[in-house]
């Protein structure tokens, strides 16, 4: 062990620029990919809550209401409200249906805009009767909202969902940005790592030959220019794992979580899950360049 350690170290110092440019390249990409990690952990935690809340709204006609499927000048009667009740109630995809009445409509309203003078200016007369639709699966709501709309006495429909979905394209967008430079980074690490272990095994071709001569294991041969590696490796595991943290700290507990409460936001555990993948992904993109570099060697 002692002369696989005194080799390493021997390494280190005769390539000792590459292995900082390998150390910085994986830092960089191993941040870039656990910040695209924590970006799709944020996604996902953000869509369950947000989705878990949102509703299909059906609003029905009034006297005073035109478009959709009303006619001029009526409201929606009686019968075509148990109508599109029923239909709403009988798609597979619809969990509950509330009903809200327009009193209770006004009174939301009232609640809402409290401090305006225009909240005594509205009558029940004014307000819009309206189902309020909750879906098992809330992605799934082009199918009930395009049904809604055919039906006679409906107005208008409004799904929260179509909200929501830009601001998750733009959430995947950038998840998956990340996650492509971070890649293209580890490919440029992984390529250096290859490059710096091939050198180092030329310049000591000779010393291996003679140790395959007298009997000496792979694994002996191989262990300095493992522990090459993986010293690398684990410096820049621990610069991107300190990076993340500090990322976190700052942008979420320090910012985000207290700034915009209306939203979820990721906590240690996630950070922590991150660490440990991109861990595993240093320790990989250490072990496999250096077998694919020394392979040759040992055949000699």
């Amino acid at each position: 062990m002692r002369h696989s350690l005194r080799e390493t170290w021997s390494g280190l110092k005769r390539n000792l620029a590459m292995t900082i440019a390998v150390v910085v390249t994986m830092a960089v990409s191993l941040s870039l990919l656990g910040a695209g990690l924590l970006t799709s952990m944020e996604v996902d935690l953000t869509k369950r809550t947000l989705y878990g809340k949102i509703t299909v709204q059906v609003f029905l006609c009034t006297e005073n209401t035109q478009g959709g499927r009303c006619e001029p000048g009526k409201g929606t009667t009686d019968a075509q409200r148990d109508a599109i009740q029923q239909t709403l109630e009988a798609n597979p995809e619809v969990s509950a249906v509330e009903y809200e009445s327009k009193e209770v409509a006004l009174a939301e309203f009232q609640r809402v805009f409290a401090d305006s003078p225009a909240v005594h200016s509205r009558t029940a007369d004014d307000m819009q009767d309206s189902f309020k639709v909750r879906l098992h699966n809330p992605e799934n709501y082009a199918g009930v909202s395009s049904e809604a709309r055919g039906l006679q006495g409906v107005q208008a429909v409004q799904d929260q969902n179509s909200i929501l979905e830009p601001i998750f394209k733009w959430f995947g967008a950038l998840q998956w940005a990340t996650i492509t430079m971070s890649v293209l980074l580890l490919l440029a690490a992984a390529l250096q790592i290859v490059n710096t272990i091939r050198m180092a095994a030329f310049s000591r071709r000779r010393e291996m030959g003679i140790m395959r001569l007298v009997g000496a294991s792979n694994i002996y041969i191989l262990l300095p220019f493992l522990l090459e590696a993986l010293i690398a490796a684990v410096i820049g595991v621990v610069l991107a794992a300190g990076t993340l943290t500090l990322g976190d700290w700052f942008v979420i507990d320090q910012n985000a979580r207290t700034s915009i409460t209306a939203l979820p936001w990721i906590g240690w555990g996630d950070l922590a899950a991150a660490i440990v993948s991109i861990a595993a992904v240093g320790v990989a993109l250490a072990v496999i360049p250096t077998l694919l570099a020394t392979r040759r060697y040992l055949r000699i």
